[in-house]
């Protein structure tokens, strides 16, 4: 089996980070499929270490519910249902909007600043079509929010499901039909903290993330 995906090395992090890193990445930008056999002694072979750490590496991606492991048959990338879309999503929506609500209040002219950097990279990257620097700059956009929201434990939770929300970023992105809906979702978020509308950037948000809880299910259809 040839697994199609790159492999970067860390000489500061233990094997079973490595394979981690790399494994997760690898599905997190849909080089590794959903259904997708991952076998400990082909995998070792293109990561170039024992099979120990591969085996440590995929026993992290089950707990992140990206890999499932199956008795006597190894693993396989975990498919996206569409309840898994719902669940996460609806979880992901109560999160963000909590979140902006707070950010209208609290965000400073420096976090103003970084939320509009962010959100320039994320129009470029759109209209050149690389969907990995749009997932990239719509994580960060959404993390300057949340970190504004100054809950530190709002952010840790947030952080337990962020690998199955950039997967499922990276479905919806890809759909470039969503391209004016997301761009004006955006601006209006950032108006809306400028303002300090908390009511507004709460209305905003929601939709956001149901138009693409609903783009994302719809796709799964075709």
């Amino acid at each position: 089996m040839e697994y199609k995906f790159d492999v970067n090395a860390n000489e500061y992090l233990p094997l079973r980070e490595v394979v981690f890193n790399n494994l997760r990445d690898a599905i997190l930008k849909g080089q590794l499929k959903p259904g997708e056999r991952l076998l400990e002694n082909h995998l070792a072979d293109k990561l170039g270490v024992s099979r120990t750490p591969v085996r440590e590496a995929l026993r992290m991606l089950e707990q992140e519910n990206l890999v499932e492991l199956i008795p006597r048959r190894g693993a396989q990338v975990l498919d996206i249902s569409a309840e898994d879309i719902k669940n996460v999503l609806e979880i992901r929506s109560a999160l963000e909007v909590v979140s902006v609500r707070h950010a209208c209040h609290n965000m400073d002219e420096e976090g103003l600043k970084e939320l509009r950097k962010y959100n320039s990279q994320f129009e470029a990257a759109f209209e050149e079509k690389d969907y990995e620097k749009v997932a990239t700059a719509d994580e960060h956009f959404h993390d300057v929010i949340f970190r504004a929201a100054g809950n530190a434990k709002l952010v840790g939770i947030i952080t337990n499901i962020q690998a199955q929300v950039y997967r499922y970023r990276m479905a919806y992105l890809k759909v470039y039909e969503t391209k004016t809906a997301v761009l004006n979702h955006h601006r209006l978020i950032i108006a809306a903290i400028e303002n300090q509308d908390e009511n507004e950037g709460a209305r905003i948000m929601a939709e956001h993330i149901e138009h693409q809880t609903q783009v994302i299910l719809k796709s799964l259809k075709k």
